[in-house]
């Protein structure tokens, strides 16, 4: 079956066109004017029917972590699912291109800036700004090492003749055989913390005169801001400044081949760890060498005086960027796709999915209890409507006594045939300060409803999918069901283990460090299993 992939544009495109359509739908007609005329009235009735569903547990295997909006760095330890380590590699590129650096130049210092994602409590009357840091998971040391990278980082793939994007993986390759090399990624170690945690502290940045004294401050947001070492007192120096007026710093192409990139490496130095995401796409993320040259003034004809002037290059986080995963997970069976599974296991990464079959269907989505369900809320010869759907639903129970908290707040239930949304999500418009989609997905009941109460069930209303199945004849496809790190994040990445099922994975996913255990189908709690229900109302006579 051929997949298709749209564009969040495809998708406005989408939204308007179906909108239109369900606005003008005719096919209620017939019912609709019996309710209007008081000379044939006509009663009705409201019920549910609770159809087959199965569902059951799908392993995903390496994704491609190149072209995500945000990235992983550090280790986290699920006790559900086992132990990951997150470390990055990313090209670098200069602010400007054909510097000149002056004569006589003396390095000062190398500074590494990463911003942590943030938002501001408060901020007193000398604006100093109290922070909350954001997506950062645990709150202890790990080991942080920063390392100049050697690996090219290619941007077409040679064995598709380079007309197609090369894709890197989660393991740290380019393909199902060919691996990045560890040695290629740590050639020079540029920075060292053994125990490196994340501070919400507002930075300060002083800037003193000849004589000591504060003659200027400037006022930073949380981030990961450190001094890169300088190897045997040139490494910089060899690679930057001695390269003025030459090629490798004339073009973008050069200077990539030159310097390769950096490489972040993290290690457990407990059971626990800290795991952050990082944009390191922000213009604010950045190497910057400071650094001092002398300058000449013209004083008379014959004459000079020389000065020191104080002077920046900055690197920029840009080009190729590459998460690397170090998993230690539990090992999950491959579902049932015929009976379903007792326990469903969501978990990002390279972790665990959900299949979802309704009404048992087959590979083309046909069953017996699909086609009964039709006929009975369309007549199969004229075609007229015989049941409105109200609402549909499904629900999914959490098993507490798995997952024993930490599970996410929000799942994504996506077309798996064509790796699209549902239309539920397309036309569900409510928001919030902080999220949205919340009458499709609504976000995960907890207890007594406190922000880390235990997880009760996730519900997912699917009415207009529904609508599509019985009023448009749309097919009954499968649905793929997925943890997610941020609703919106729903452009999809390709998997290195493809197959008829799963090709692709949305980029949401990737990113979630959280994983969540479900009742399915086949479990023997009858109160917790998988709930589908329809709604509907139909004339009585």
């Amino acid at each position: 079956m051929k997949k298709i992939h749209l564009t969040l544009k495809n998708i406005a495109f989408v939204t308007v066109i179906l909108s239109l359509l369900i606005s003008c739908e005719t096919d209620f007609a017939s019912i609709d004017s019996d309710v209007i005329n008081p000379d044939n009235a006509t009663h009705f009735s409201t019920s549910f029917e609770e159809p087959q569903v199965i569902t059951y547990n799908k392993n995903i295997g390496p994704v491609q972590t190149n072209g995500l909006s945000s990235n992983l760095l550090g280790y986290h330890n699920d006790p559900v699912y086992g132990t990951s380590t997150a470390n990055f590699v990313s090209q670098v590129n200069p602010s400007t291109f054909n510097p000149t650096f002056g004569e006589n130049i003396v390095l000062d210092s190398v500074v590494l800036t990463i911003p942590y994602f943030n938002r501001v409590i408060e901020t007193d009357a000398n604006g100093n700004s109290t922070y909350e840091l954001d997506s950062i998971f645990g709150d202890t040391p790990i080991k942080l090492s920063i390392f100049k990278n050697n690996f090219f980082l290619r941007d077409f793939d040679p064995n598709t003749e380079f007309n197609e994007n090369q894709k890197y993986f989660s393991n740290g390759s380019t393909s199902a055989t060919d691996f990045i090399s560890p040695l290629n990624l740590e050639s020079v170690l540029l920075y060292q913390d053994s125990l490196f945690l994340p501070s919400k502290k507002q930075i300060k940045l002083t800037e003193l005169n000849a004589d000591g004294e504060t003659i200027d401050t400037v006022k930073l947001a949380p981030a990961i801001r450190v001094k890169l070492d300088n190897p045997n007192d040139t490494f910089w120096q060899d690679l930057i400044f001695n390269k003025e007026g030459e090629p490798e710093l004339s073009n973008q192409n050069n200077f990539v081949n030159h310097f390769r990139g950096i490489y972040f490496k993290t290690e457990a130095t407990d059971v626990n760890g800290t795991l952050m995401m990082l944009n390191f796409a922000s213009t604010d993320a950045s190497i910057t060498l400071y650094y001092t040259s002398d300058v000449s003034e013209a004083e008379t004809e014959t004459d000079t005086e020389t000065t020191q002037e104080a002077g920046t290059y900055v690197l920029n986080f840009a080009g190729n960027q590459v998460d690397i995963f170090d998993n230690n997970f539990i090992t999950i069976p491959q579902g049932d796709s015929v009976n379903g599974d007792e326990k469903l296991y969501l978990k990002g990464g390279e972790g665990n999915m959900a299949i979802i079959s309704l009404f048992n269907g087959d590979e083309e989505g046909n069953s017996v209890e699909f086609e009964n369900f039709i006929d009975d809320f369309k007549d199969p010869v004229t075609g007229k409507i015989k049941r409105l759907i109200n609402e549909a639903y499904l629900e999914f129970y959490v098993d507490q006594s798995t997952v024993q908290g930490q599970e996410p707040d929000r799942v994504y239930l996506y077309d798996l045939n064509n790796n699209t949304p549902l239309i539920d999500y397309v036309l569900d418009q409510s928001v919030t300060a902080s999220t949205s989609k919340l009458d499709h997905l609504v976000p995960l009941t907890r207890v007594d409803d406190e922000p880390n109460g235990e997880g009760i069930k996730y519900k997912i209303r699917i009415t207009e999918h529904l609508n599509n199945l019985v009023i448009r004849d749309s097919t009954n496809v499968k649905l793929g069901l997925v943890v997610t790190t941020n609703i919106a994040s729903i452009d999809v990445l390709n998997l290195q283990d493809e197959d008829d099922i799963l090709s692709v994975l949305p980029s949401g996913t990737i990113l979630s460090p959280k994983g969540t255990v479900l009742y399915g189908n086949n479990t023997s709690n009858e109160d917790k299993k998988v709930t589908f229900k329809v709604y509907y109302t139909e004339p009585d006579n």
